[in-house]
Parts: structure tokens; C-alpha cells; sequence
């Protein structure tokens, strides 16, 4: 067992409410997390518990009471974030990843990475004019490409945002939807429309709305057109074609930006039609204004069942495989 007392020094009662949390909450979360005793007075801590432990929470704690000094308000889930990444010895550099924000002026909110490959993947949507992000759900990879969108189109680096998804069914078909076609499409749009309001005033989107200053739109709507002095989106991208991933990445235009998201473990295309991410994959791998950004569990931004849960499902998966391949080498070479 080890036992250290050091003190933080904070700037203010802001910062000091911001490292401990309303009645220290924070300080139990820790305690649970790493498996430690922690004494708290004034700015006097004391940790007590293995001693690998103990270094991990003394990392963890100069990290918060840098970020605190900066002014962040640290909640509960940047607390789950920046334990992560101490986790998974990334500690050091927690406050290189909270300082990739974006801000976005219509709100006044600074939306930061979650985790190292959300910081790589902000860098490479500001680098680079067509991106591809692939991994599991609740990686960020539509919110932040969301949140970068805003802030181009509200400092007026582009002239609109143009939100596409592929309108594949799960297991329903659009046919037995009521409506028009809009109508019918709506419900697979509905997560852009979530994050959109989550960054702009509701009277501001919607105005942007009925301008087309933002617009939100199936995938099937894209053809023909030319996308100039545009930020473009294409969500769910596992669920495209190759005819209509190509149409899609054909569409870009001078002082664009192309943003594609997808997960390649959750297509909902009929199993004789190749995924156009899947094959978008193989035919841009050696072009290099292009930029693959690839997410895993450790990514997971929700809950943190989550990640539980899509490594439970690459396991199934990777023990499934490999079965299937045994029984086939069982049908090939018979006893």
C-alpha cells in the first residue's frame, strides 16, 4: 500500500469547484474507479491505496487541476474521459486533447475531443477536403464532423452545410411508411437534425433551414448536382452502394469539404450489394488528399456499457469466423 499528500494549487473557487465537482463528487468517482482512499481538505489531498494506483489518480489529478487552472468546467462525463485516458496510459496528454475545441459562436460552446482519435480526426477534417470515418456507434464521428460544419459555416468559411444519408431500411421497408417521400425519409435524417440543434438556436436552424443554408437530405437527392462552397456530410455511409457512393464523392466542388461517417460492422444492404465505404476503402487508399480516420471501443463516447457491449459483439463475431472457417476446411479436406 502507498500513501502520498501533495496540494493543488487552484486560481480561483472556480477552478476549484470545477477539479472536485458539486459536494466532491468527483473525488468518489475516482475512489471507485482505481480502488483508492482519498482525503480532501481545503487544497491538501491525500491518496492512499496500491501503488500503481495511487500514481495513476496523482497523474489524473494534475491533469484536471491544469485543465481547471484553464478555466473548463469539467463534468462528469470530461471526468470519465480524462480517467480513460490515464487508463489507458494517455494521461499526459489530456490537455492537448481537451485543447482541440470547436467552437461554435451560436451557442458560445466549445465542443472538445473525447479522446486521441477524436483530436486526429478534428486536425484531419481541418487538413484535409474529403475525410472518412469509420468505427463503432458513439465514437462522435457524426457530432464532431456536425460541430466542425457550424463553425465553418458561422465564421463564413462555406456558404452552406448539406447533411446526407443513404435511406436504407433495418429490416422495415419505406413503403409501408405514411407520407411523401420526405415524409417517408424523414425518420433516417432525424439524428442530423438532433445534432444540428444541439449546436445552433432552434429559431437560427430553422431559419437556416428554410433558406437552404442548411440543408437535409437523402442520399438520392444528390445526383446531378455540383457541391461548391459547401461542407458536406454523408452519414451511415456503410449503407451506400458503390454506385452511390461514387455519385456522392463525384459531387464535390471547389472550396468544399467532404465529410464521410460509417460503421462497416453494421450494413443494412442486401447481402449480394458491396457497401461503397467498404469498397471506397480499397479505391482511394493510395490517393493522398484523402484521410482515413479509424475509431475503436476505446473511442466510445455513451455509456460506458457501450464499449462492453461492441467488444461482447467482436468477440461473437470474431468466434463466429472462426468456426465458419473450421467447418469449411472440415468440407474441403474429409476424414
Amino acid at each position: 500500500m502507498s500513501k502520498r499528500t501533495f496540494e493543488l494549487g487552484f486560481r480561483d473557487r472556480e477552478a476549484w469547484y470545477s477539479f472536485f465537482g458539486g459536494r466532491e463528487s468527483h473525488l468518489g468517482v475516482v475512489e471507485e474507479t482505481f480502488g483508492v482512499r482519498i482525503r480532501a481538505r481545503g487544497e491538501v489531498v491525500q491518496i492512499e491505496g496500491p501503488e500503481d494506483a495511487v500514481e495513476k489518480v496523482e497523474i489524473l489529478f494534475h491533469q484536471l487541476l491544469d485543465l481547471a487552472n484553464q478555466g473548463f468546467t469539467l463534468g462528469k462525463k470530461d471526468l470519465e474521459f480524462t480517467i480513460r485516458m490515464v487508463m489507458n496510459r494517455e494521461g499526459e496528454r489530456v490537455r492537448e486533447v481537451f485543447s482541440q475545441g470547436v467552437y461554435i459562436p451560436s451557442k458560445k460552446k466549445l465542443i472538445t475531443p473525447k479522446s486521441l482519435q477524436q483530436k486526429v480526426y478534428l486536425e484531419a477534417i481541418a487538413k484535409y477536403d474529403m475525410v472518412f470515418a469509420i468505427g463503432p456507434a458513439g465514437t462522435g464521428k457524426t457530432y464532431l464532423a456536425m460541430a466542425m460544419a457550424v463553425s465553418y459555416l458561422l465564421r463564413r468559411e462555406v456558404d452552406r452545410i448539406i447533411l446526407v444519408r443513404p435511406a436504407v431500411e433495418a429490416g422495415e421497408r419505406l413503403g409501408f411508411l405514411p407520407g411523401d417521400i420526405l415524409e417517408k425519409v424523414n425518420p433516417y435524417l432525424r439524428p442530423l437534425y438532433d445534432a444540428l440543434y444541439d449546436m445552433v438556436d432552434w429559431n437560427k436552424a430553422e431559419h437556416f433551414l428554410q433558406k437552404g443554408i442548411i440543408e437535409v437530405a437523402p442520399l438520392a437527392f444528390m445526383r446531378g448536382r455540383t457541391l461548391n462552397n459547401s461542407f458536406v456530410i454523408l452519414d451511415e455511409a456503410q449503407n451506400t452502394t458503390s454506385e452511390q457512393m461514387k455519385m456522392f464523392l463525384t459531387r464535390l466542388g471547389f472550396n468544399s469539404k467532404a465529410v464521410v461517417t460509417g460503421d462497416i460492422t453494421q450494413i443494412d444492404l442486401p447481402k449480394e450489394k458491396t457497401s461503397g465505404l467498404v469498397e471506397a476503402e480499397a479505391v482511394l487508399e493510395g490517393v493522398n488528399k484523402v484521410k482515413f480516420i479509424y475509431f475503436t471501443e476505446k473511442d466510445v463516447v455513451r455509456h460506458p456499457l457501450v464499449q462492453c457491449i461492441i467488444r461482447a459483439y467482436e468477440e461473437y463475431e470474431r468466434k463466429k469466423r472462426s468456426k465458419e472457417d473450421r467447418d469449411h476446411r472440415e468440407v474441403l479436406e474429409p476424414a
